[in-house]
């Protein structure tokens, strides 16, 4: 057990500040609050985010809340370790880890590049030299500064636990030497004038396309190819797109096709608007291109998407996202297409997203992203590893792999290239849903997984081909799925 001492402003804890201590508690650390004279967060930041609360009414159990009555403590001699949480940079007794936000200290600069459009970077410093631990957060809301800091601020206390358990452990030196570009925290006046020019007519013009069209609906398309897919060549070109169309009154995502006794399925997120939730649904493929309407197959109370189907031991199986249920559950095809039930709970207790599996080596893999109760669910690549697929699965060693929002949550199968390993990752740089990129899988086993920087696909014009968010594909059928907004009070015919 080592003694780590967190350094936070005296007269403001945050939720972020307990959340790193409690995290920090359970790994087996003796850990305390320790109060610094500090200034805390920038005034303006502070008014910024109360007009937010008041006139933008954004509600949110935010990790930036303050927290009543805390209980600090003095600093020890002993600590092995200091967490610097005061956003000042100050000089304390090393070693000391602090986060940086694109080269500062300060979170005013994380949210000055929010309110202009950008997405900060996050450092874990080592004694204010040198960083030893990255991460690109994505951010779900980017016209929120409350929002969007939260989710940054999720993946600081993400890294830094990790970081500092590993480095105590004499782990934590992977980019050892990387000094991070210094930079200091924004005046009041660059803040008000970033929030002013930038943030406030971007909200202004969400807004009107919110009011106007249906902006978070994809559309799902198909085909037939003729032995060249997407994973093979990393463009769309070649034989023509079949769009599934739908009511008007849902959308289609996730699409996962499937081939079985000669038939041709595509297992689809189904999304009711005003539900709230999506179901899993199923449309069959025939020959000449045309398909069913898709027809409900499998329900929770809970959010389900990414309906990965797959053959295993002469069943067939299902593996969907249902991460708000918060356990990753398999489902057993009874009577195929039309009736599953659950067969068992692979992972308990953990909010993980497009699980995909993988069989390599001679054990079962899967890759996912985790939403550890607070941020986004499309940043934080962690991989599970069994002898079987019914378990038991174990914590890669590594995890978390990466905190990419260009490279961490799977949008798609594992695909064979050759003697290649292909896995779709999306790309939330733009947007969520907004790119996909094929990554090589060039090292895997119970130490180590090293994937490739993504590439994106590209249309047939080899310019980067924006909005697909799945890639899928069996036998001859494969699938996409696109962002295809559209206005409201329109109505599509289903075919």
């Amino acid at each position: 057990m080592s003694v780590i001492d967190v350094l936070v402003p005296q007269d403001t804890v945050r939720r972020l500040h307990v959340v790193v201590a409690e995290r920090l508690a359970r790994l087996g650390h003796d850990v305390a609050l320790v109060g610094v004279d500090a200034p805390g967060m920038a005034p303006v930041l502070e008014n910024i985010l109360r007009f937010e609360r008041t006139a933008l009414r954004v509600r949110l159990n935010s990790l930036l809340d303050a927290v009543p009555e805390p209980k600090l403590s003095p600093g020890r001699t002993d600590a092995a370790l200091r967490l610097d949480l005061t956003g000042g940079g100050g000089p304390f007794a090393s070693p000391v880890l602090a986060p940086r936000f694109a080269g500062s200290p300060s979170l005013s600069e994380a949210a000055r590049l929010l309110m202009n459009g950008h997405l900060p970077d996050v450092d874990i410093v080592l004694d204010g030299d040198r960083s030893i631990a990255h991460a690109a957060p994505m951010v779900d809301s980017r016209l929120s500064i409350l929002r969007g800091l939260d989710d940054v601020l999720a993946r600081v206390a993400t890294l830094l636990v990790d970081t500092a358990h590993r480095y105590l452990a004499g782990q934590a030196d992977g980019r050892a030497g990387v000094r991070p570009p210094a930079a200091n925290g924004p005046t009041a006046g660059e803040m008000l004038r970033a929030y002013a020019l930038s943030t406030v007519p971007r909200q202004v013009a969400g807004a009107v396309k919110r009011a106007v069209c249906n902006l978070h609906r994809w559309d799902v398309s198909y085909r037939f190819h003729k032995g060249r897919r997407v994973a093979d060549s990393g463009l769309l070109a070649g034989e023509p797109w079949i769009t599934l169309p739908d009511d008007g009154n849902r959308f289609y995502a996730d699409p996962f096709p499937f081939e079985w006794q000669g038939r041709h399925f595509i297992f689809v997120e189904d999304f009711p608007y005003g539900d709230g939730k999506a179901l899993i649904s199923v449309a069959e493929v025939f020959e000449n291109g045309t398909a069913t309407v898709p027809r409900r197959v499998l329900e929770e109370p809970y959010h389900l998407s990414y309906p990965q189907v797959f053959a295993h031991d002469g069943e067939v199986w299902m593996l969907p996202e249902g991460g708000a249920g918060g356990n990753l559950v398999l489902y057993r095809a009874e009577s195929f297409p039309d009736r599953w039930v659950r067969h068992s709970v692979l992972i308990p207790e953990r909010e993980l997203f497009d699980a995909t599996l993988l069989d390599h080596g001679g054990r079962l893999w899967l890759f996912a992203t985790e939403r550890d109760g607070h941020g986004s669910a499309s940043d934080t690549l962690v991989v599970f590893h069994a002898p079987g697929l019914h378990g038991p699965w174990t914590p890669h060693a590594a995890n978390p792999v990466t905190i990419d929002r260009a490279a961490a949550r799977p949008g798609g199968r594992f695909t064979r290239v050759g003697e290649r390993i292909v896995l779709p990752l999306q790309d939330g740089t733009d947007e969520y849903g907004g790119a996909l990129g094929l990554a090589d899988l060039v090292e895997l086993d119970e130490d180590k997984v090293r994937l490739t920087v993504p590439v994106p696909i590209l249309s047939p014009e080899k310019s980067t081909y924006p909005k697909i968010h799945t890639l899928n594909s069996t036998g001859r059928l494969e699938a996409i799925d696109c962002i295809a907004p559209v206005r409201r009070g329109r109505r599509r015919r289903s075919g």
